[in-house]
């Protein structure tokens, strides 16, 4: 049997072992490998942290979980490598495995496995019922709301290969969170799109902050969310700000962490000044407070 096939069951066989063991979080890959997640059963629309501690260095790292391609840094540590892997809040539940390839200086590979299980989000459902005006679109901002949405996914699939961020995040103004992300909304009897988002209530003109360094891949007035920022963090990871009263960045521009982005207002289809604040990671719709759990300022 070839040496790198012997490597990998070796590998195989701790990953089985460890899942004999409640909740395993850590998997010993061998030659100074361990494969850790911040939690081995995420919720849905959770973030994971990743780890990856190495004895040696490494000439090339790759991960991956459930089609979503990790993206590895390095911080102060030169043998332990990161990663945040994002599930979709409408992720469903059950197992799903998270791999990773490493190729030593020497030029030999490991591969390692984990098994994460997404757990049920629970999520409350909400119904409400509004005036015509908040659930119909006319056939104009119908159209307007698509285009828009189009542009939005477009930005959020853009990958940045360098990270942006430096340190900790932090929430984007003092105020406490609704709590109500991942709620699902049902206006009027129409079951609609779960919310994406953080709310935090705050006077009109409340100023609103940069979570972390980034890059404005977008500052403008949309239909639904009013007068938006995105940041763009960096290896796939983007905050969103909207129902601004007013924007004070430019899209192209590198903004600081604690950097003024603009005010807390009620643009867009909204019904009180408040914050709509919203993360996206390669694309899956996650919990912006995880950020500041996982990455502490």
């Amino acid at each position: 049997m070839p040496a790198h096939r012997l490597r990998w069951l070796l590998c195989f066989g701790a990953w089985l072992l460890a899942l004999g063991v409640s909740a395993a979080d850590t998997v010993p890959c061998g030659d100074g490998l361990t494969l850790r997640v911040s939690s081995p059963s995420p919720v849905q629309g959770s973030l994971v942290l990743v780890e990856v501690q190495s004895a040696a260095p490494l000439a090339q790292l790759t991960g991956e979980w459930a089609g979503q391609t990790l993206h590895f840094w390095r911080d102060a540590n030169p043998s332990t490598y990161r990663a945040l892997l994002g599930v979709d809040l409408e992720r469903a539940p059950g197992p799903a495995p998270l791999t990773f390839q490493a190729e030593l200086a020497s030029g030999e590979r490991r591969a390692c496995r984990l098994r994460a299980t997404v757990e049920d989000g629970k999520f409350a459902v909400e119904q409400l019922r509004l005036p015509p005006r908040f659930v119909e679109l006319s056939p104009a901002d119908l159209e307007r709301s698509q285009r828009e949405a189009a542009r939005l996914r477009e930005v959020f699939a853009a990958v940045t290969p360098e990270r942006l961020w430096q340190g900790g995040f932090r929430r984007p103004l003092e105020a406490e969170a609704a709590g109500n992300f991942g709620r699902r909304r049902i206006l009027n009897d129409q079951p609609r799109a779960s919310h994406s988002g953080e709310d935090y209530s705050a006077p009109a003109g409340t100023p609103v902050y940069a979570a972390q360094r980034g890059r404005v891949a977008l500052a403008d007035e949309l239909f639904f969310s009013g007068k938006t920022v995105v940041l763009d963090h960096g290896l796939g990871l983007f905050t969103f700000y909207a129902h601004l009263q007013s924007i004070t960045v430019e899209p192209g521009q590198v903004v600081e962490a604690g950097a003024l982005l603009g005010r807390v207002g009620s643009t867009g289809r909204v019904t009180a000044a408040h914050l709509h604040w919203a993360a996206r990671l390669n694309q899956a719709r996650v919990n912006p407070r995880d950020l500041v759990a996982l990455l502490p300022d």
